[in-house]
Order: C-alpha cells, then structure tokens, then sequence
C-alpha cells in the first residue's frame, strides 16, 4: 500500500490533498455523496500511483509513505484505508467502522484538535517506545 490517510484527517477532510493528487486515488471527493457522512478521506490502494504530491499538501500531517512509515498506534487505519472503494457501501461501511473503533480507543487523543493530534501522536509513541 503506498499511501495511508491517518487519524489527524478526522474532523479535517481538509481536500488540498484530492486537488494535488494526479490520479484522484484520494476518496471521497466533495462531488461524491460519500463525503458529507464520511468520518475522514482515504487513500485508494490499486488507484494511488505512489507520486506522494498529497504528503506536503495535507495540512495536519495525516499521510504516511506506506505500512513501514505508519506508527504502530495507526496500524488500524491502514486497513481502514485498503477497505474503502467509492460507491461500495459495505466496504465504505466497514472502513468507517474502524475508523469510529479507532475514535473510541483514544478519546483524548481524539478530542484534541486534529492540527494538533499528530504531535500529540508522536509524544504518546515516544513515550511508549520508552516505557
């Protein structure tokens, strides 16, 4: 999987990213009836061509270059992101299940403003690496 979409996208949807991306892999897009109930954006796995242009276009750090990259704590979003296909609803609805799983395993994290919750990600795993 070349891309993966994290939890700082949540309560952002922020489309700098979609309006980068060369091969529209980034789902959904504000013209797709997804988007409204959609908890946040995900990279589309067979569609993303691996160019990286949405990286420094997120505003919130969301995107990771690939599984390898992705911190241990984000490890469920992955699948999140190889599950949704626009237009096939029960695949929108189990990525959007573990995304609200994920919501529910880190309130605080989650309750932080998403510009925020990446450096907040990155003291927690620090501090767990540690421990």
């Amino acid at each position: 999987m070349p891309f993966i979409i994290t939890d700082p996208c949540i309560g952002t949807k922020d489309a700098a990213c979609i309006d980068v991306c060369p091969v529209d892999c980034i789902h959904p897009r504000k013209d797709e009836p997804e988007f409204e109930p959609a908890t946040m954006l995900y990279i589309h796995p067979e569609e993303c061509i691996d160019c990286g242009a949405c990286v420094p276009a997120c505003p919130v750090a969301a995107i990771y270059d690939g599984v390898e990259a992705t911190p241990s704590h984000q490890m469920d979003l992955i699948e999140a992101n190889n599950l949704y296909r626009s237009g096939d609803p029960a695949a929108i609805a189990r990525a959007e299940a573990i995304v609200q799983a994920h919501i529910a395993a880190q309130p605080a994290l989650m309750a932080l403003p998403p510009t925020e919750r990446q450096a907040a990600h990155a003291v927690q795993f620090t501090r767990s690496s540690s421990e």
